[in-house]
């Protein structure tokens, strides 16, 4: 599949790319439920980010032995990474054009916003930001556990319910505050089947988002994006942190804050045109899934080509 083209439609659409990759959505069916038969059975709403151009080829990333990697290999790392850090995790530098990069993204409100409509932000969080493409099939996959209220519980495994093409990309429209959006055009499923599930969940065959990342030293609103709890929250490199300021929330600028695990981020409606609004086509090239390549053996793909619950 591929990152795909973009195309300018207008002499001066004021926007710049600041990452190109492409981005698969799943899905996850309540405890104990072997499917989903509408929203209202979805237990968990997942996003994954792959990098694989930019403005810059090499990125930061929070260092592998001090996030969920690290977890896994019973380490944390203290010090300086490839990159360095100046005060907060340790960073690694890692080439998005020759390493596989995956940023796990868990939505709050278990879908998109619907992308023509007016709402309130959608929170989300980076739930793990990984180099090894294991760790996302073992997240996706399905698990058992015992409780000692409940009994036994089931996790079902994920199922993938769309895939396609992203950018991020900083807008400076005139006389308007610099802003950055997250944008995508679907590959799979085609856009002439009924994508039933996809409807509900607010997945349109295209999408523009603006997205903010929250700043993790200032408390959430009292009645809405709480956020995650402290020790739970990105703790971001100086130079990251700094352009925050005093402000609640920043553009995804760079988009490296996504590299991190606990960084908290809204989407706010911006459009379902990306062309109209922006003045970018994004050309897919459908000729093949990479998400069945990649994680075909761990997830159901059925809602991804028929557009159904499953």
């Amino acid at each position: 599949m591929g990152q795909g083209q973009e195309v300018k439609t207008r002499p001066e659409p004021h926007v710049e790319i600041q990452e190109r990759g492409e981005i698969y959505f799943f899905y996850r069916p309540k405890v104990d439920k072997e499917e989903a038969h509408s929203a209202d059975d979805v237990q968990r709403f997942y996003i994954v980010l792959r990098p694989e151009s930019g403005e810059r080829a090499v990125e930061e990333k929070q260092d592998s032995d001090s996030g969920k990697e690290g977890a896994k290999k019973g380490t944390h790392k203290t010090g300086s990474g490839t990159s360095g850090n100046e005060g907060g995790h340790s960073s690694q530098e890692v080439n998005i054009e020759k390493q596989p990069l995956f940023r796990f993204i868990v939505m709050g409100r278990k879908s998109l916003p619907d992308p023509s409509k007016r709402t309130r932000p959608y929170w989300g969080f980076v739930e793990m930001a990984t180099t090894n493409i294991e760790d996302v099939k073992n997240a996706l996959k399905g698990d058992e556990y015992d409780t000692s209220t409940k009994g036994h519980r089931r996790n079902a495994p994920a199922r993938a319910v769309g895939e396609g093409i992203y950018r991020i990309l900083r807008h400076k429209p005139p006389s308007k505050k610099t802003h950055t959006h997250l944008v995508y055009k679907l590959e799979f499923p085609p856009e002439d089947e009924r994508m039933e599930a996809q409807e509900a969940l607010n997945i349109e065959h295209e999408g523009s988002f603006l997205i903010q990342i929250k700043n993790p030293d200032q408390h959430g609103s009292s009645s809405q994006f709480k956020g995650l709890q402290n020790k739970r929250k990105a703790t971001f490199p100086a130079h990251l942190q700094g352009q925050f300021g005093q402000l609640r929330y920043s553009p995804a600028d760079p988009p490296d804050y996504l590299n991190y695990e606990g960084c908290e981020l809204l989407l706010i409606s911006a459009s379902d045109d990306i062309e109209n609004e922006l003045g970018l086509e994004l050309k897919t090239d459908p000729s093949c899934s990479d998400l069945v390549n990649t994680f075909g053996e761990t997830v159901s793909t059925s809602a991804l080509f028929e557009g159904t619950w499953v």
